[in-house]
């Protein structure tokens, strides 16, 4: 299954998850209006229930009734052709302590009322279930002469609420269909222009061609630092044996020399090491002294090589040394940059990578966006702006490692899984 993900192209990519965002939107826009279209009736018949209770309480022939007897047989055809004119499921009226006087089923006449009966003479609209089943129901209170005499209660079925809705529901239907055809549009356009881009090439491709231009990148600056700076010593060597001081030009030669051989000896000395880090992190101690940065670098020998490729290693490394001496640069002095090379605490065996500067740090309110793609702390038109740190985390959550921001000092953690020792 993971190989046949790997082989899906980019664009089919693009395309499965801009039409699946599309769909996930559309059904929880149908869910919503549905669910407005039910709260609207429901609130409707909240509202004809009291108006309808309240008008039946208000008849004084229906208190007149109630006080008289044979209750039962003047106010059942009164019930019922008010139910019949305004279309409610059921009207009740009932004595005071609750006994049915009308009800839609005969037989349930003189039985105690299903609901609340309040303790003070108020209208209370509720849903309960009934002999109906369950509804949205007021009572009412009807009084003469002060006195209480009985109850109206008035009520719409759950099941009559959703029978309003059905007819919305084909234009609700629509409505989604639409936005679903628009976003599948919108997911094609993605997809074809993800395509003109990248082709038929898989993600996993695209990404480690990126990976591979950001190695060649790191890796190359660091060269040229190095060089440059070896060149800048041996001119000076040379310029001062021309003028007969060989003692400076011996003692330039040998700092040189030792300043490169302590990185070489710590980088030699660690068994898992990768050559392809070791000459990068040569150049980048090269490059750091060229912009006026302390470097250092802490090499544990029983560190661990890491599972990425020598590609992937050098984005990582390189990336964050880059980002960690832009910030020490930027920074007030003294400006330094830290590297470490250690084995994790943790099971199974990992390495653990540490990169420290001196910078002012990341502004808490950017902490989450410094791993999306094109974001970017440092000012905008430089080649490549957003793009290290995020591929950084995708080469390390990739390989099964993790990376996290500390502060004080600012440091990027990147621990991941130990591979095979060669």
């Amino acid at each position: 299954m993971s190989s046949r993900t790997e082989r899906t192209s980019a664009a089919s990519r693009v395309f499965a998850v801009v039409a699946l965002s599309a769909a996930v939107i559309v059904a929880a826009l149908a869910a919503v209006l549905v669910l407005d279209a039910e709260r609207s009736e429901r609130s409707e018949a909240e509202e004809v229930t009291r108006a309808v209770a309240a008008s039946l309480s208000a008849l004084p022939e229906v208190g007149a009734a109630l006080a008289a007897p044979e209750s039962s047989a003047r106010l059942q055809p009164v019930a019922e052709d008010v139910r019949a004119r305004t279309g409610v499921d059921f009207v009740t009226i009932m004595t005071p302590d609750g006994i049915r006087v009308t009800h839609r089923n005969p037989d349930e006449i003189g039985r105690p009322y299903l609901g609340t009966i309040p303790a003070q003479r108020a209208a209370v609209t509720e849903e309960f279930t009934g002999t109906l089943g369950p509804s949205v129901r007021t009572i009412v209170p009807v009084t003469r002469a002060g006195d209480l005499v009985g109850w109206v209660s008035v009520g719409v079925t759950v099941g009559s609420i959703w029978s309003d809705i059905l007819p919305r529901l084909p234009f609700v239907l629509s409505i989604a269909l639409a936005l679903l055809a628009a976003g599948l549009v919108g997911a094609w356009l993605a997809r074809r222009s993800t395509r003109q881009v990248a082709g038929d090439l898989p993600a996993g491709t695209i990404r480690d061609a990126v990976a591979s231009y950001e190695s060649v990148r790191t890796l190359g600056e660091a060269l040229r630092a190095q060089t440059h700076e070896h060149g800048n010593r041996m001119h000076t060597a040379v310029s001062l044996l021309e003028l007969g001081r060989t003692r400076e030009a011996v003692e330039i030669l040998t700092e040189t020399s030792r300043q490169s051989q302590e990185l070489v000896d710590q980088v030699a000395a660690r068994r898992g090491g990768d050559p392809t880090v070791g000459a990068l992190l040569l150049g980048k101690a090269a490059q750091a002294r060229e912009r006026g940065i302390e470097w250092s670098a802490d090499i544990d020998p029983d560190a661990p090589r890491s599972a990425l490729s020598p590609v992937d290693a050098v984005s990582v490394v390189g990336n964050l040394i880059d980002n960690a001496m832009d910030a020490a640069a930027a920074g007030d002095a003294p400006r330094w940059v830290r590297v470490v090379f250690a084995a994790a605490s943790t099971s199974p065996p990992a390495l653990r990578l540490e990169v420290a500067d001196s910078g002012a740090g990341v502004p808490a309110a950017l902490r989450d966006r410094i791993f999306e793609h094109g974001f970017s702390t440092k000012p905008g038109g430089a080649a490549g702006r957003g793009v290290g740190l995020a591929l950084v985390r995708s080469i390390v959550v990739g390989a099964g490692g993790t990376v996290t921001l500390q502060d004080d000092p600012t440091t990027f953690v990147v621990t991941l899984p130990a591979g095979r020792s060669s």
